[in-house]
């Protein structure tokens, strides 16, 4: 399975080979077990400005930046337009309630993915939707042995989000100007994933959230698995000897 899907990869974008020396985080859902925390926050923030969001919305958006999600839903419910000024003030109000639920715990076999990562003699980065200081801050803390600040992409580096090519192609930049084939990307809902694939990056979707692997392969995932724990598990014996 493995080797057909690195196979197929490479001859889709016309790649000689995959040599990765980096491996592209996306946070929530796949660092931090963040999503249904996320979720409440979305419903919660956007029916005090009027705005109908239910879970299902939260994850299926999981990755944009969150002041496109917020003009995307103003737009399609209230029929306007709004400026990212009036959208990041929607925004913080969403991140004022997510910092006062009980934090998210890290995500099972992170840990310890990411040391078989740097044992390899890869760079670990991160590539999120986010910009808010306190997950950059945790991030730093939580994973300072292998992720370095200067690894860590985010929603102020960008001018588009997910699911355009733009976050990954930054996450490239900033670990060495790699090219697409000399990275993995490892996303869990589709827009972060369809993001991977714009970028022409192998990608492999982890499924912790409640969509089925159909979708998230549709996207353009070139593997799934359904936890970090067994990515991580596979990263010896099956993925790396394949690479």
């Amino acid at each position: 399975m493995y080797q057909i899907a690195i196979k197929k990869y490479l001859e889709e974008h016309g790649f000689e080979a995959l040599c990765p020396k980096a491996v592209l985080f996306d946070m929530d859902g796949i660092l931090y077990d963040s999503m249904p925390n996320h979720a409440i926050a979305w419903q919660e923030s956007m029916a005090r400005f009027g705005i109908q969001m239910s879970a299902d919305d939260a994850y299926a958006t999981e990755g944009a930046r969150g002041v496109d999600t917020i003009r995307l839903m103003v737009r399609q419910q209230q029929h306007r337009d709004i400026d990212e000024a009036e959208a990041q003030r929607m925004y913080n109000v969403k991140s004022q309630i997510f910092h006062s639920l009980p934090e998210a715990p890290i995500m099972p076999g992170v840990l310890e993915l990411m040391g078989k990562i740097r044992k390899g003699g890869m760079m670990c980065c991160v590539v999120t939707g986010s910009g808010q200081l306190p997950l950059i801050k945790r991030i730093l803390k939580d994973f300072g042995d292998f992720v370095s600040e200067d690894h860590i992409t985010t929603a102020y580096d960008v001018k588009r989000g997910k699911p355009n090519p733009d976050p990954y192609l930054m996450g490239l930049q900033k670990a060495g100007n790699l090219k697409p084939w000399e990275a993995i990307v490892v996303e869990n809902a589709p827009l972060g994933i369809r993001s991977g694939y714009a970028a022409k990056i192998f990608t492999v979707a982890v499924n912790t959230g409640p969509l089925p692997d159909e979708e998230l392969l549709l996207a353009g995932a070139n593997l799934t698995f359904p936890t970090m724990q067994e990515f991580s598990d596979h990263w010896y014996n099956r993925i790396i000897p394949e690479l």
